[in-house]
Parts: C-alpha cells; sequence; structure tokens
C-alpha cells in the first residue's frame, strides 16, 4: 500500500460517517417520560441532595468514578511536536478510546489552549469534581514534570502523565525479564540512555528504584553525553549527569549492559552494537522508526534482547500494556493517588504474566505458532486480555497497602470476575463446567490428532487436568507436531489404527453384527475400520475411551454417521440433534437444532424440545425453552407457526414440568417486558426464554450464526444431544478455544452419561 494511500485510508477513517472516534452514550433507560423525569427535573434532584449531605456519594450516583479525563496543550504530540490543541484531539479521542475498549472506562478529551504552568494546573485542579482521574498526555518537558508534581500534591484523585511513566512501566517490566533470560542482574547493569525527555528522565527513574545504580547511568542528548561540566545544566538533567570522560553515544555504549532509546531513528550504528557487552539488551523505542533497524540488529549479535516501540516486531514496549489497567485498579479503590508502590506493582504484574502460559487466542491474534516466554516475548501482547484481570488487581493491592485508597475490594476473586465481566469476557458458564470436568477427568479420543490445532487443545487439557488425551493418526506424524511446536504431551497415548489388528478384526466384527441387516458387509467393515471416526467411536463403544472428538477437517455427516452406526442413541431417545450454545453479554443462549434435523415434524420438534430440556439442566440451568415461528400465539397461518402451535400443545399436555411455550417471535421470547405487556398468559412471562427451539434446521443455523458475528456472542458447539456415549462433532476449522470448550463439554457429557 502506497504512503498517500495510508495517508487517505487515515483521514477517511476519521471523518466517515460520525466524524471523530468517540461519542456519549446513556447507561439508564430513557424510553419514556417517567425515565426522563427520573434522569432530569424534578428526579434527578435526590441525588444532588444525597451527594450535598456527602460529597463521597458522588462515586454512587453519578459516573464520577469511572470516568479519566485526558487533558493535553498539544505542545508535544506523538512524534509531531508542538502542533497545538486542536491538532492534538485526534490522538486525545484514540486515547479515550483505548482507555474504553481495554478497561471500560469512560473518557472526556480535553484539550487546553494553554501553555503556561501555572494556567495549566489552575484549569485542571478546577475539573476535579467532574473525574475520578487524570491522564496526562502529550506535554512538552520540562513543564510537564512540573505540572504532574503539582497536580499530584494538589488534587485528590489519580494523575498519571503517561508519556513519563506508561513507557517506564512497560520498558521496567521489559527489562526485568530481559535480565533474568541474559543472565543479569539489575543492580550491575550498565545502561546508557539515549534521550533526556519526559519518557527518558522517568525510565531511568523507574529502573533505578527497581535496583539499578545511578552511578552506572549515562544519559545523552541532543548535543550528546550529559556531563557534570556542562554550562547551563538544568536541573532534570542534572539528576542523571556523568562524570566520566565520554562525550558520544559510541563512547558510552561501549561495553554497555543495556541501551535505552528515546530519541530518534538509526543513531545507534551496528558497528557500536557489536561493542556493547556480551548478552547485551537493547531497547530502540524511538517511533515510528527505532534508534536501530530491528533486522540490523538480530544480524549484528545473535545474543541480543532486542525491543522496539513497533507492532511489527517482537517485544513491542507499548503504554496500552498499562495506563488502562493502572487507572481501572486506581479507580475502583478511589485512590487519591498514583504512587511509587503502584508503578511498581504494574511493572511485575506484567512481568509476571509474560512468563504464563500464552492463551491460543492470542496466537491467533498475531498469526503466531505458539507464542512463549522468551527472548522474542518478554512483555505480554497488547490484545492479551489477561492483562485488565492481572495488572489491576495488582495496582489496587498496591494502593491499598500503600494507604492511598478509600475503598477496599474483600473478594479478589470476585473483583477478577467483575473486571471480565466489564469487556465482555463473562465466562462464568464454561468455567463452572470446566470445574466440574477437572473434578473427574474423562479419557477423551481424538480422531484427527495429526493436527496442529488438535494437539494444541489436547496439551490445554491435559495442563489443565480437564481431560486424558488419547490421540489417533499416524504416531511419526503427530510426535514430529509436537516436536516441532514443543507441545507438552510427554506419555500421552498415540494409537495409529494401522497397527492394531487385533482392534481392528474386534471393532469391524462389531460394526458387521450392527449393520449387517442393513447393507454392510464384513469387507465394508474391515475397510470402515480404516478411517479414524469408526476406530474412535468403535473405542468409545468398547471403554477405551470415554468421549470422542472430531469433524475439524471432515464434513458433519461424515462426522456423525458412524457414531450413529456404533454407538447408537440413548434408550428412549427416537433421533439425535443438535445444539449450539451462544455466550452472550446477557447470559446464555441455547440454541437448537442447528445442525441435524432439517424439517422437523411436529413429533420431532417435541422430541428436540425434550432432549435440550435434559441437556440444559447438565449446565445447571433450568430451561426456559421457547418454540420460535414468524407468528406469535396464533397471529399467522402458516405450516410452519402450525406445526410449532401443535408441538407447544403436545408439550402442555404430555410434559408439563417443561417449561416451555411458543409458537413465539425471537424478540418475544428475549424481551420479558415486551412479552409481558402482548402476551400475559404466556409460561414465559416471569423471565425471558434462555433456550431456543427453531422450527427448521435453516432458521436455526442462520439465528446462531448471526448471534455469533453481528451480536458478538460466543458459539460453543454443536452439542450433539441423545446420543448413548459422549460423541461431539467440532466445526469445521474451529479454533483451539473451540476445540477446548468442546472438550470440556465432551468430558461433563460423559460424566453424566456414566453416572446415568
Amino acid at each position: 500500500m502506497s504512503k498517500a494511500r495510508r495517508k487517505q485510508d487515515a483521514l477517511d477513517y476519521h471523518a466517515d460517517g460520525r466524524p471523530g472516534k468517540i461519542e456519549v452514550i446513556p447507561t439508564k433507560p430513557t424510553a419514556s417520560q417517567g425515565d426522563l423525569t427520573l434522569a432530569y427535573s424534578p428526579g434527578v434532584a435526590e441525588p444532588c441532595l444525597k451527594i450535598a449531605e456527602n460529597t463521597e456519594d458522588v462515586y454512587k450516583y453519578t459516573a464520577k468514578g469511572n470516568l479519566v479525563a485526558v487533558i493535553s496543550n498539544g505542545t508535544a504530540v506523538l512524534g509531531l511536536g508542538n502542533i497545538g490543541p486542536e491538532a492534538g484531539k485526534p490522538v486525545m479521542e484514540g486515547k479515550g478510546l483505548l482507555f474504553k475498549i481495554f478497561a471500560d472506562i469512560d473518557v472526556f478529551d480535553l484539550e487546553l489552549d494553554v501553555t503556561n504552568v501555572d494556567d495549566f494546573v489552575r484549569t485542571v485542579k478546577a475539573l476535579e469534581p467532574t473525574f475520578g482521574g487524570v491522564n496526562l498526555e502529550d506535554i512538552k518537558a520540562p513543564e510537564c514534570f512540573e505540572i504532574e508534581r503539582r497536580l499530584k500534591a494538589e488534587m485528590k484523585i489519580p494523575v498519571m502523565h503517561d508519556d513519563q511513566h506508561g513507557t517506564a512501566i512497560i520498558s521496567a517490566a521489559a527489562l526485568l525479564n530481559a535480565c533474568e533470560l541474559q543472565n543479569k542482574k539489575i543492580e550491575d547493569l550498565q545502561i546508557v540512555v539515549s534521550g533526556a525527555g519526559a519518557a527518558a528522565i522517568s525510565c531511568t527513574r523507574l529502573y533505578i528504584a527497581l535496583g539499578a545504580k545511578k552511578e552506572k547511568v549515562v544519559m545523552l542528548d541532543r548535543s550528546g553525553v550529559i556531563r557534570k561540566n556542562r554550562e547551563k545544566l538544568d536541573e532534570i538533567k542534572a539528576e542523571f549527569a556523568t562524570d566520566r570522560p565520554i562525550n558520544t553515544l559510541e563512547e558510552a555504549v561501549k561495553d554497555a549492559d543495556v541501551f535505552i532509546g528515546l530519541s530518534s531513528a538509526d543513531i545507534l550504528s551496528a558497528k557500536a552494537l557489536k561493542s556493547m557487552a556480551k548478552n547485551p539488551i537493547v531497547f530502540a523505542m524511538a517511533n515510528p522508526n527505532p534508534e536501530i533497524d530491528y533486522e540490523l540488529a538480530v544480524k549484528t549479535r545473535k545474543d541480543v534482547i532486542m525491543a522496539t516501540g513497533r507492532s511489527d516486531y517482537p517485544n513491542q514496549v507499548n503504554n496500552v500494556l498499562g495506563f488502562p489497567y493502572i487507572f481501572r485498579g486506581a479507580l475502583d479503590v478511589r485512590a487519591t493517588t498514583i504512587n511509587e508502590e503502584m508503578k511498581l506493582a504494574a511493572v511485575r504484574a506484567i512481568a509476571a504474566l509474560a512468563k504464563e502460559t500464552v492463551p491460543e487466542a492470542i496466537n491467533v491474534a498475531y498469526n503466531a505458532k505458539n507464542l512463549r516466554y522468551g527472548r522474542d516475548y518478554i512483555i505480554p501482547k497488547p490484545m492479551d486480555s489477561r492483562l485488565i484481570t492481572t495488572v489491576a488487581p495488582a495496582v489496587a493491592k498496591a494502593a491499598i497497602n500503600s494507604g492511598v485508597a478509600r475503598a477496599e475490594i474483600k473478594d479478589w476473586d470476585a473483583y477478577a470476575q467483575a473486571l471480565k465481566k466489564r469487556l465482555g469476557m463473562d465466562d462464568a458458564l464454561m468455567r463452572g463446567i470446566a470445574e466440574k470436568a477437572t473434578s473427574a477427568p474423562k479419557r477423551v479420543i481424538f480422531a484427527e490428532a495429526d493436527n496442529y490445532k488438535i494437539l494444541k487443545a489436547a496439551q490445554i487439557v491435559k495442563d489443565d487436568g480437564i481431560a486424558i488425551p488419547i490421540l489417533l493418526g499416524n504416531k511419526k506424524a503427530i510426535n514430529t507436531i509436537i516436536a516441532e511446536h514443543e507441545l507438552g504431551l510427554d506419555g500421552v497415548t498415540i494409537i495409529d489404527p494401522m497397527e492394531e489388528p487385533e482392534m481392528l478384526e474386534k471393532f469391524a466384527q462389531n460394526l458387521y453384527k450392527k449393520r449387517q441387516r442393513r447393507g454392510i458387509s464384513l469387507y465394508e467393515a474391515r475397510k470402515a475400520m480404516r478411517d479414524r471416526n469408526y476406530f474412535g467411536a468403535s473405542m468409545v463403544e468398547f471403554g477405551d475411551g470415554d468421549a470422542l472428538i472430531s469433524g475439524l477437517t471432515k464434513n458433519y455427516a461424515s462426522t456423525v454417521k458412524p457414531a450413529l452406526q456404533i454407538i447408537g442413541t440413548e434408550e428412549g431417545v427416537n433421533r439425535v440433534a443438535g445444539m449450539y450454545l451462544m455466550l452472550t453479554k446477557k447470559g446464555p443462549i441455547f440454541c437448537a437444532d442447528t445442525t441435524i434435523n432439517v424439517n422437523p415434524t411436529v413429533s420431532e420438534l417435541v422430541d428436540i424440545t425434550l432432549l435440550v430440556n435434559e441437556s440444559v439442566k447438565r449446565f445447571n440451568i433450568n430451561p426456559r425453552i421457547a418454540l420460535l415461528s414468524y407468528s406469535n400465539f396464533g397471529s399467522n397461518k402458516g405450516e410452519i407457526p402450525e406445526k410449532t402451535r401443535e408441538a407447544v400443545k403436545i408439550l402442555h399436555q404430555k410434559h408439563p414440568k417443561v417449561t416451555v411455550d411458543g409458537e413465539m417471535q425471537a424478540n418475544f421470547a428475549l424481551n420479558q417486558s415486551l412479552l409481558n405487556d402482548n402476551f400475559p398468559f404466556s409460561k414465559l412471562k416471569s423471565a425471558p426464554a434462555n433456550t431456543l427451539v427453531f422450527p427448521t434446521l435453516e432458521a436455526g443455523n442462520i439465528a446462531y450464526k448471526l448471534l455469533q458475528e453481528i451480536g458478538g456472542a460466543e458459539a460453543v458447539g454443536p452439542i450433539l444431544l441423545g446420543m448413548n456415549k459422549s460423541v461431539h462433532v467440532l466445526q469445521l476449522d474451529s479454533s483451539v478455544r473451540e476445540i477446548v470448550n468442546m472438550i470440556t463439554i465432551a468430558v461433563v457429557d460423559a460424566q453424566a452419561k456414566q453416572n446415568s
């Protein structure tokens, strides 16, 4: 893509539709006149009077506790310099967007036409009643130091200049891990800092707080090494002035352990890099181009650990790893400041997270195979959803322990779950299912074990104690994939059906016995057993495994058919059905039939409903079932509403304990107020439906995919209902997360079937 095209794309992104990147939306109902009388006059007087009695109630009745001001005067905008407050506004809006999407913090961006320190401080201080915190942004040095110092001293809400402390916190976390990997102690490091602006000063101070020695730091600005004998040396730079007899960058980096770049592009040469100590650490963080090109650096020194500010290279030092979660933790305990203890807690939390197993979703997001702690992964990736539940609690705890919190958190597990819920990551249902699975792990047979995604999922469920994997396929091919990706599957059983003639024959004889009157000869049965779906289903049938997972690379029918022929349906079950569990922000929704029955009859709809009812109960959820149509309780005629209506009639007569109603449209099933206002006689009037039965496969399939793609719901499934033993079929090309979810479901299903 040309540079001109990229520029135009950026302009179009900001201008198209509603100009800018952010908007303000109500958080309370506004649909009726009654709502408006509560929102404004006269109802608004009541919270006003409460706050007048007790100022702290402002956190209870207003958005202050979740509202941060992003404030700038535009004097040091990104790498663009002093371009003014209006020109800096797109950056401030962007910062607000990041606060919201990463930590669910609301932001007003404020661009001040103020450059005088006294006027700036006076203006921001006057805003304290409005905001829960202040994020200072893009203010030039040295004024930024004085502005932040005075605001922190004079305000009783968290204040942080992210340009200073954000880069410092993230790079400090990276430095801790780089030191560990390079076998260096932070107190022994010879550190060279290229740059003497706000970020460079703050970084250096934080490294010293972590144990680095000030006397081993050399700092440079545009004039070269900052020496004690320099004329007109300002107070801030004097803090890091050296009396060593060196003047240039080349002299400074000789035998240095660490190079910190916060200056300009291409100032560190390959020759200078070669002169550094063994196992050097180079953080070249100038944007958009680093002080030394990444490719040149790693080519020059094989022993270097390299970080930049760029997303297209490993180890991106990105402030978004810190500021959203630091403010989140500070706001949640109503901290009066962001102190050194809170910043150090964030550093250590970020560093520790990099050492944990990387979720597959992060690998997928960054098009990586198997990210793991090492020289190319010393800090987490910005899209790592675990940051909010790692950094925010660490910061909150530090605020409480250091005495700057005005509110306490007593249940930290509940707090972590509340953080997940903020971002729509509430996985309480799947977490509960996983806990149940780990209580009695089952042997899960993987029919497609010669696939990386399957093996990665097998590793995860093995490590988490969810299942005991049994891998089917060519042993050499499977072991090659395991070795190539360093998957922890040592000791896992691998079975190649082609190397098991006795099992093949036993399974073929069983299939022939079951299907000899259905057109299958012994020869065909033996041939079928070479298919791992037939072999795996036979293993489950003979008790050599507890559950079967397949379907990643084959169509649904070819995977289900072997299981039906060999294992069959549960006693009393006339047909199987497919169900998806949709994890939505409003809670779980179960959808059936979405995979098996194309145009079910009245009796088949009844059977599907009964199957779904029993299945949902296994999730410890009371099913509330709506049979869907384009009609509401006889409002329209036609084949679909009439068969749906008849199925509901039979269910009400023969199965009165099942909470079910219909026929009804989907919006009425899911909207309790809408249903009660129009059909108060409905059996679902006390709460919305959580289980939807569709009149045709077409309708069900379309609906769950719309929920997934447009509604942002996570789909778990398809869950196969009615089988005599636990068999589950994956979607074609499922993600590793989806495979893990299905394995977990399969284990719990196997537990239930063995206990029934």
